[in-house]
């Protein structure tokens, strides 16, 4: 293995490295919470401010890395061709890299914080954490059958782990318990799906799959497009469970109510994103038969049919919920569906609905995480906030963290001149290119509704007032989740003030 071979891996190296350096300090390191009484605790508890500060230098050094392999250029490292096709390592998988890095970063500060603040000081989450980035990374890289589903397990097995974090939680067992069997059958169905390819093909590489696909019609042999199809089916199936699509949403509000905020955050951003990355691979690469990009008799209807209802049915049902935690669930379902509009604007417009994708995701993932942030900082052990009442008066107690809360609920309902507003701007011009007039305008329409629950927020934090005898509400003292929250408003205002100049380095990132 050559240097240039190591720097071009570095990313994955450093984050998979530091996963199982990280996992040996938290086993062998000892205690740092001894017990009163003298009954054995957890191998590493009370050592999560420090293993989550090192989780988050790893995580910050992975993103680094990637933008300095980006930055000399993967076409000029001629050695990536060694790993080809397990894993390929082009602009499309670096920015990947880095938006899951960034995403794993700032959730790492957040879980440093919380999970003393809330009496579950377990240091294994920062281990279970760098094992699902290096499972999410791995899935953006993969160009191979048997990469991606290593990989999506290994992202998965960390993600059900850190959901079922609080044992003593019946909602968060439950939340684990749900997520894990329905992740299971999804995987099985994309793994049956991944079968009938091979049998298919002869092929296990999207890129010979895709080439074998395309000489269907000269063999003109109608069980193998039939086979084809079914495997098309079963993977975009798969698939839509884990970006959680309507109507394969259903795990996603009780496992984001019942996971650790932390946990949740990183669930919200880095899955999402990672399995949108490995979505847009297979559909236009080993899916990338005209036939099969067809509105006719292709899968972009059926894109273009998830998207319409990923944002109607999510948009509608999260006005309806009580807790903020679980609406900025149905949230995340809705933020899925403007992104399967630019995915479905890909086959007439590849490159714009590509570049609007990346930006959407990278500014998704600051906002999101900024918002689960902000929320963990409106409360504390004992007075912690999780429905609007609890929100009612924090911007008048504590300006600070209303103030937080703010910039990243505007940044979700895209209003500019945030991040978030430039994104659903991209994705919709994309599919105005695209000539998906309908679907531009149907998303345009769910904006307007989805910043209605946006803003009843702020009238909660801004101009309520918690009614006499109900509890309030403590915002929490950290400088880790108060470090979080500044990276990633800087990072909302900035995508917001220059989002031409982040465009255009995309420009390169398309497949």
């Amino acid at each position: 293995m050559t240097v240039a071979l190591l720097f071009a891996l570095s990313p994955l190296l450093v984050v998979g490295g530091g996963a199982v350096l990280l996992m040996l300090a938290e086993a062998f390191g000892g205690s740092a919470a001894p017990s009163a009484d003298g009954t054995p605790v957890d191998a590493g508890s009370g050592r999560a401010a420090e293993l989550g500060l090192v989780a988050a230098f790893i995580l910050f050094l992975g993103a680094a890395l990637s933008v300095a392999v980006w930055l000399v250029g993967p076409e000029r490292i001629p050695e990536v061709a060694l790993v080809k096709p397990y894993l390929v390592i082009d602009r499309f998988s670096l920015f990947f890299c880095l938006v899951l890095c960034l995403g794993g970063a700032l959730s790492a500060l957040l879980a440093a914080g919380y999970l003393p603040e809330h009496r579950i000081d377990r240091s294994e989450f920062f281990p279970l954490l760098l094992l699902a980035t290096i499972g999410a990374m791995g899935l953006a890289a993969s160009g191979d059958l048997l990469a991606v589903f290593l990989s999506l397990e290994t992202m998965s097995l960390g993600v059900y782990s850190l959901i079922g974090l609080r044992r003593g939680s019946l909602r968060a067992i439950e939340a684990a318990l749900k997520y894990f069997l329905l992740g299971s059958f999804a995987a099985a169905l994309q793994l049956f799906g991944f079968a009938l390819l091979y049998g298919a093909t002869g092929h296990t590489d999207l890129a010979s799959i895709g080439d074998a696909v395309r000489g269907f019609g000269e063999v003109g042999t109608e069980l193998q497009t039939r086979t084809v199809v079914v495997a098309l089916v079963l993977n975009v199936v798969g698939l839509g469970f884990k970006v959680s699509a309507v109507p394969f949403h259903m795990w996603t509000p009780d496992a984001y109510e019942g996971a650790p905020t932390p946990a949740t955050s990183f669930m919200a951003v880095a899955v999402k994103s990672a399995a949108f990355a490995v979505l847009l691979r297979i559909l236009l690469v080993a899916f990338g038969d005209e036939r099969l990009m067809s509105w006719g008799t292709g899968w972009p209807p059926v894109i273009a049919g998830l998207a319409a209802l990923s944002m109607v049915v999510a948009n509608v049902v999260a006005g309806r919920q009580e807790s903020v935690k679980r609406m900025l669930a149905y949230s995340s379902i809705a933020h899925a569906g403007y992104v399967l509009v630019g995915v479905a604007a890909a086959v007439r417009a590849p490159v714009a609905a590509q570049q609007g994708v990346l930006f959407y995701l990278l500014a998704y993932t600051v906002s999101t995480v900024g918002a689960f942030g902000a929320l963990i900082a409106c409360g504390s052990h004992g007075a912690e906030a999780t429905s609007y009442e609890d929100l009612a008066g924090v911007g008048r107690r504590h300006p600070a963290a209303a103030l937080a809360f703010t910039v990243f609920l505007v940044s979700l309902a895209g209003i500019p001149p945030t991040a978030g507003f430039f994104g659903k701007l991209y994705v919709f011009r994309a599919a105005v290119d695209a000539q998906l007039y309908a679907l531009a305008v149907l998303g345009l329409v769910n904006s307007v509704i989805g910043a209605y629950y946006y803003l009843k927020v702020l009238v909660y934090l801004y101009m309520r007032e918690p009614a006499p005898g109900a509890p309030i509400a403590v915002p929490m003292r950290s400088g880790l989740v108060v470090s979080a929250l500044v990276i990633a408003a800087v990072l909302v205002v900035a995508l917001g003030l220059t989002p031409s100049d982040v465009l255009a380095l995309t420009a390169g990132a398309h497949l």
